[in-house]
């Protein structure tokens, strides 16, 4: 394993940025034993940034920090710069999901017209002996708890809502020093591993037209992101 590799910067792991610097040192992440302070950036991100989607997956840790929100490629983008601006070795899983996994979340007029496969990453974090994946970071616990709620009571297994367990009383998704995952069970198709979201996104981009894509940077993903926020408020629709 090529340490100095996998703790590098790049242009959307900047985690030599001044928001993200800020960041590191006011919570003191560096000081911490190796498995608290992966702890704590993992539920840092998992909690404080919450569950919404951003102009585009291709962009800096520094936008997703300063949005405060994201989905699994943002989201993935801001834990991987934060795990290697403290000396955590990390890379990047690629695959998409299938569409149903984001029913629910995707307004229903555009759901029909959403691509079949839906981009996909987590994060693998080296913890000194061995590689560790990290997937459970991407819903907020507001936002998951308030899913847990509304469909539990009609079974412990969901593909919607950005859900993806057959574990939904109890998934894995806190930090407890072994794999987490949240959207695992829509996995549709896997791309292998990345050292960068940078190297992945050179190879593999979401499937969108133009007019696709601009209505949803422009239009779809505030509806999303408001129907994600309702869902946190315990509104589901």
């Amino acid at each position: 394993m090529d340490t100095q590799t996998l703790t590098a910067p790049t242009p959307l792991l900047d985690y030599e940025s001044q928001g993200l610097k800020t960041l590191v040192e006011a919570r003191q992440w560096g000081s911490l034993p190796m498995q608290e302070r992966i702890g704590a950036v993992y539920g840092f991100v998992r909690n404080e940034i919450l569950f919404g989607y951003n102009v585009d997956d291709n962009i800096p840790a520094s936008k997703v920090l300063k949005d405060g929100y994201g989905q699994c490629n943002t989201k993935g983008t801001l834990l991987m710069a934060l795990m290697r601006a403290v000396g955590i070795p990390c890379r990047l899983h690629g695959f998409t999901i299938k569409k149903s996994l984001q029913k629910g979340v995707i307004p229903p007029l555009f759901y029909p017209i959403a691509p079949n496969d839906i981009l996909h990453s987590w994060v693998e974090v080296f913890d000194g002996t061995r590689w560790v994946n990290l997937e459970g970071f991407i819903l907020d616990e507001a936002y998951l708890t308030n899913v847990q709620k509304h469909f539990l009571p009609k079974g412990n297994t969901l593909c919607g809502y950005g859900v993806g367990t057959d574990n939904l009383a109890a998934p894995q998704v806190n930090w407890v020093g072994e794999d987490t995952y949240i959207q695992r069970t829509g996995i549709n198709n896997d791309f292998g591993i990345f050292d960068t979201p940078d190297a992945f996104y050179q190879q593999h981009r979401q499937q969108f037209s133009k007019p696709k894509a601009w209505l949803y940077r422009v239009f779809i993903r505030h509806w999303m992101n408001a129907r994600a926020a309702k869902i946190r408020r315990g509104k589901l629709l």
